[in-house]
């Protein structure tokens, strides 16, 4: 049967899970039981010694156990051996064979597997001692990282710990070529690679700005901008948090630099003017809101007149924290309520993923406390359902001195 099949098995587990061989291949996006690639998995990467029935019982039923293990498990394999027909008639006896009355992998099969590939790679990249061969093996390696080891498996506890070792191999090569391209200025190389890796680390806020700042010595301001809002949306709406100074001094930069002709002021006001119709408070990021109350202080240090800042915040019943999905609803409806009950010369942002800062321009304390009360019962008019308490605190704007 070998001589039947002298081409090489190459297996990928980055990504995704395949085999290909002799022209055929399967995948784990084919619809095929969970169990049965989780088998073949473990019998791949165990493959250079035996394996005990006990570990596959394990392996596949846990705790639970099942009746007759024997049995289940002579199914399981015949269920593998079906799947892995799939690269050729009898591939599945040829590639899983028994011995001394155990299944186990057939080694006289060549095979590649490229997570194997990666690792060498890796330590071949790091006992290179020419920096220009040691960059090119770098560059080789990121190539070959298509995605998190197995991560239709990835809950797996054996998988787990195999997943973050390949996961950090890969950031800190990658963390150590950017640099280096950046020097050379391979800006196109750069915003390739941060691409790519973001989608395997969406929450990197350095590989974020790498990519902006390749962009923007591109001259591409607007894709600078969007990556931007793409990172603050995506860390504001998962941790709560803003970026970080770094990022958002590339961010001004690109916004500054974004008109690349001199402009005359009649232009400059189409742009600056706010689209017709809009209503109410004026909603902005909370980086901006941070602008507009420091232009504010340093008026009001001049002129005397009152500001106020109003918080407003929301919790669960008892002050507990609220469900992600009802915080979620409960914001984007507050945010609403807030806009159409405040005037137009009025500031709102989102300063945290349960609160919003008000700012109230000529109005004094009971005014602004009562404008707080308004908002809190237009919420609980319109939303009378709502999981949350909403409660506001206010103080005066300190002036600029």
């Amino acid at each position: 049967m070998v001589d039947e099949y002298p081409s090489i098995l190459k297996i990928q587990m980055l990504g995704e899970f395949s085999l290909s061989w002799n022209g055929h291949k399967i995948t784990d996006s084919d619809n095929r039981s969970r169990k049965v690639w989780l088998l073949l998995a473990y019998m791949i990467c165990c493959r250079n010694h035996s394996i005990a029935q006990n570990e596959l019982f394990s392996l596949l039923w846990g705790d639970e156990g099942t009746t007759n293990p024997v049995n289940a498990l002579k199914t399981m394999f015949h269920r593998v051996r079906t799947m892995l027909d799939g690269l050729g008639d009898g591939a599945g006896h040829t590639l899983i064979v028994r011995r001394e009355g155990s299944y186990t992998w057939n080694d006289a099969i060549s095979v590649t597997v490229d997570v194997e590939e990666f690792e060498a790679l890796c330590q071949s990249a790091a006992a290179q001692k020419n920096p220009q061969a040691q960059l090119k093996l770098s560059l080789d390696l990121l190539k070959m990282y298509r995605g998190d080891f197995l991560p239709k498996l990835s809950s797996e506890p054996w998988i787990v710990p195999q997943c973050t070792y390949f996961h950090n191999l890969y950031l800190r090569t990658l963390r150590s070529v950017l640099p280096l391209l950046r020097e050379q200025q391979k800006q196109s190389d750069i915003v390739a690679l941060c691409k790519r890796a973001i989608l395997v680390e969406p929450y990197d806020e350095g590989l974020y700005q790498f990519l902006m700042r390749a962009q923007l010595d591109l001259g591409d301001q607007q894709s600078t901008i969007k990556t931007y809002e793409t990172m603050s949306d995506l860390l504001y709406a998962n941790f709560g948090i803003m970026p970080a100074d770094e990022s958002k001094a590339i961010y001004r930069e690109a916004v500054r630099t974004v008109n690349e002709r001199s402009m005359n002021l009649g232009l400059l006001r189409e742009q600056l003017d706010e689209v017709s119709g809009s209503r109410g408070a004026l909603l902005c990021d909370y980086d901006f809101f941070r602008i507009i109350y420091q232009a504010e202080a340093r008026a009001v240090a001049r002129s005397g007149d009152a500001v106020h800042i109003a918080l407003l915040s929301a919790t669960g019943n008892d002050s507990k924290p609220l469900s992600r999905r009802s915080l979620d609803c409960c914001m984007d409806n507050l945010q609403d309520v807030i806009v159409e009950n405040l005037r137009k010369g009025d500031v709102v942002s989102r300063c945290s993923v349960s609160q919003y800062i008000v700012m109230l321009p000529q109005a004094n304390y009971e005014n602004s406390c009562m404008v707080c009360d308004r908002i809190m019962r237009a919420f609980a008019r319109q939303f009378p359902h709502s999981p949350a308490t909403l409660n506001c605190t206010v103080q005066p704007l300190v002036p600029n001195a």
